[in-house]
């Protein structure tokens, strides 16, 4: 397993998450100037890492939209797509949803190309459009637009990592909720933990993934894998790899199993915490530098 000393910046985290929540109007599909401002940042802090970045463009509802790509190590054959979505649903700040993950994808990228890890192979940062209502699953997502365009240029996909709401965290009583009762003997009681979520198709990855990601972890690091695309699961950009036959699986902190503020304008960057959020970088980071191993 390869050793690192780097380290995610709770700062910059911070910067990121609050750049996206402060955008008005909200970040929605409807406002393309506030779509088009979060991904203008995306592009500038991707290439602040150095290099170029590509734009993924395709029309919905007679718009333009916008992925935003930036490539480690452009000439290895094999990649890792890891991804978030930038927009939010409906009229809200979308702190955890999904401007925490987008804080992390950038991080990622920051700490890949300062260390530059000596990989076999290639790692695509994707930030994602139209992840939400009134898009989600179907063709005009963001990441299905961009799985697809692997899956027609017969690229050698290693597999899929989506961070979703990586941002939210309480340890107080009754906060964590679980769709079904037998979950509970399973998993924490309190809502301060991280899950790696796949589906039994892919498990090998998923499973290799939450070994790598849990070991000397800071934070509790949890693994489900559930039946395919239809459970809760399959309720982000991942489930579009799936489609296409890629591995792919979600780091997330549960949604709205937790955070009550889903969705709705109270989803503000003060309900994070950035501390834990570090740490799930940290710990994705190692495991994402260690896929060679699987």
């Amino acid at each position: 397993m390869q050793k690192t000393t780097a380290k995610a910046n709770t700062e910059r985290l911070y910067k990121d998450v609050e750049f996206l929540t402060e955008l008005k109007p909200s970040r929605n599909f409807e406002n393309l100037v506030s779509l088009n401002k979060a991904a203008d940042y995306i592009k500038s802090e991707m290439e602040k890492c150095g290099n170029k970045t590509e734009e993924q463009t395709w029309t919905a509802k007679g718009n333009e939209y916008r992925n935003i790509i930036l490539q480690y190590a452009p000439e290895k054959s094999k990649r890792l797509i890891i991804g978030a979505h930038y927009d939010v649903c409906c009229d809200q700040p979308g702190a955890d949803d999904n401007a925490s993950a987008v804080a992390g994808l950038l991080e990622t990228a920051r700490m890949i190309f300062n260390e530059k890890p000596d990989l076999s192979y290639g790692i695509d940062f994707v930030a994602y459009s139209l992840e939400e209502p009134p898009f989600f699953a179907s063709h005009e997502m963001g990441s299905f637009v961009h799985a697809k365009s692997l899956h027609e240029s017969n690229t050698e996909v290693l597999g899929m990592v989506c961070y979703e709401m990586i941002g939210y965290f309480s340890d107080e009583k009754d906060v964590q909720q679980y769709p079904a009762e037998e979950l509970k003997s399973f998993y924490p009681e309190t809502a301060d933990f991280i899950i790696v979520a796949g589906i039994q198709r892919f498990k090998d990855f998923s499973e290799n993934f939450y070994k790598k990601m849990k070991k000397d972890s800071k934070i509790d690091v949890q693994l489900i894998n559930q039946l395919d695309a239809g459970d809760l699961v399959g309720m982000s950009d991942q489930r579009n790899y799936w489609h296409f036959n890629y591995p792919a699986l979600m780091i997330n902190d549960t949604s709205f199993m937790r955070n009550k503020n889903y969705h709705t304008p109270n989803d503000t960057i003060d309900t994070l915490d950035f501390d834990k959020m570090t740490e799930v970088i940290n710990s994705s980071y190692r495991a994402i530098i260690n896929l060679s191993e699987f």
